[in-house]
């Protein structure tokens, strides 16, 4: 993986879709004055969809933190599909309003990396685990505890983007990915870990704690 990703308030991933937005208000203000307010109000849109602002790190070894802002839809115990373990389910949803930079919830090695086709339902229905179209890290911290965080398109967002390979050493709130225009991120866990948010709670990436391991 490249060197850590800087913060250049703006996403790099909206720069041209700001860029395209801007030029379309600008040349429409040009020819038709104030009929262009629709078009500088969707460039703001997209201005605040792509907003990428860095993050203050908890410093807690034992801490797990949000990949992603959002809401938190699912706290449960679930099987982990792609290890095929019972485990500690953490979901955060992305309304099209949240920051959709996704960053690593913990130190860890990555150990595979699996990606799955599939359809674009609201990301915050719980079937949307298994049949949307994702995008799974799998990673061992150093005292071998293995957690799984996966990237789910919803119905809007149809462009999940991974820069994790196989091999690459995460650093807790190290930004690893991005998804487009809405969707969901699910965080397994070992069952030992302890939840420390609730259905319902508004999460930030990075800064907040989802849960804390044994």
């Amino acid at each position: 993986m490249n060197k850590p990703y800087p913060h250049p308030i703006i996403a790099r991933e909206g720069w041209p879709f700001l860029g395209a937005s801007v030029v379309v208000a600008v040349l429409v203000t040009h020819f038709a004055g104030w009929w262009s307010l629709p078009f500088w109000i969707i460039a703001l849109f997209v201005l605040q969809f792509f907003r990428d602002p860095a993050r203050v790190i908890p410093q807690d070894p034992k801490a797990v933190l949000s990949p992603a802002d959002g809401r938190v839809v699912v706290v449960e115990q679930a099987m982990d599909p792609y290890r095929k373990v019972e485990a500690l389910k953490i979901s955060v949803f992305m309304n099209v309003f949240n920051v959709h930079s996704n960053r690593s919830p913990v130190d860890g090695v990555v150990q595979h990396i699996e990606y799955n086709a599939g359809s674009f339902l609201n990301a915050a229905l719980a079937k949307a685990s298994l049949e949307n179209e994702r995008n799974a890290v799998l990673a061992r911290l150093a005292d071998g505890t293995e957690v799984t965080f996966v990237q789910i398109a919803g119905l809007v967002a149809r462009r999940i983007l991974c820069y994790a390979k196989v091999g690459d050493n995460l650093s807790r709130g190290q930004r690893y990915g991005f998804i487009r225009f809405g969707s969901r991120v699910d965080v397994y866990l070992p069952l030992s870990a302890r939840a420390k948010v609730a259905i319902g709670d508004k999460v930030s990436a990075t800064e907040t704690i989802l849960a804390e391991l044994a």
